[in-house]
């Protein structure tokens, strides 16, 4: 975790009026997105410029976001963005730091349901996800055969990020089923031998971003000194 300020990413938001020029710098602890197009944005801060860049995000304003290795690029959540707000706890520290996450139409599934969006590319964890969102009759250990399905017909492609390794999964739930078929008849994907309940992970999104939690409490530190 050492110089972990170091791994985030920075976000820039400029405003001018006739009477007033804001300019608002906070630390970026997760981003996924596509070019100009964000489509999550977490980032952590004091309560007046958190709140800033939350009424900005509904504002539908343009940020100018640095990546950990320097490369800039202005970018917008658009229209119809959510925001959470929360705090986080620093130890031996008083006053907690406020935390924001914004996520964008096209990530909750608002726009297209044929774009699914992870943290990270890892078989279970895509599997889990694309299972959940179209209620495929699906196992667990079917997660290797059907990335590789996906993969083949290049369905999953990396995205921006910073504090993940983001990637977008392009395939419809007819597609899916389509796929899983032939998984089936090629002996590829197996029925258990007896009936019962599928056990899924019970993992929660706290649990995958623990790590990074404690990586925002510790860059928080440095940015209060």
């Amino acid at each position: 975790m050492e110089n972990a300020h170091l791994r985030m990413g920075l976000i820039e938001y400029e405003r001018y009026t006739e009477k007033i020029a804001t300019r608002i710098r906070i630390r970026v602890s997760h981003y996924i997105g596509e070019d100009e197009d964000a489509h999550l944005l977490s980032v952590f801060g004091n309560d007046s410029d958190v709140g800033a860049i939350t009424a900005a995000i509904y504002e539908k304003g343009r940020f100018r976001l640095t990546f950990p290795g320097g490369e800039t690029q202005e970018v917008s959540l658009g229209e119809g963005a959510i925001c959470y707000r929360g705090s986080v706890s620093i130890p031996d520290r008083k006053q907690s730091v406020r935390h924001m996450i914004a996520l964008s139409e096209e990530l909750r599934g608002l726009k297209s349901l044929s774009r699914t969006f992870v943290l990270r590319p890892e078989p279970l964890e895509v599997w889990t996800a694309l299972v959940h969102r179209f209620g495929l009759p699906g196992l667990p250990q079917w997660a290797e055969a059907v990335i590789q399905m996906l993969q083949e017909n290049g369905r999953i492609a990396s995205v921006d990020s910073i504090g993940c390794s983001a990637a977008v999964i392009n395939a419809t739930c007819e597609e899916l089923l389509e796929w899983m078929a032939v998984g089936v008849r090629r002996g590829e994907l197996s029925f258990p031998e007896m009936n019962g309940p599928i056990r899924w992970s019970s993992g929660t999104l706290s649990e995958c971003l623990r790590p990074e939690v404690e990586l925002i409490q510790l860059a928080a530190c440095f940015c209060c000194e």
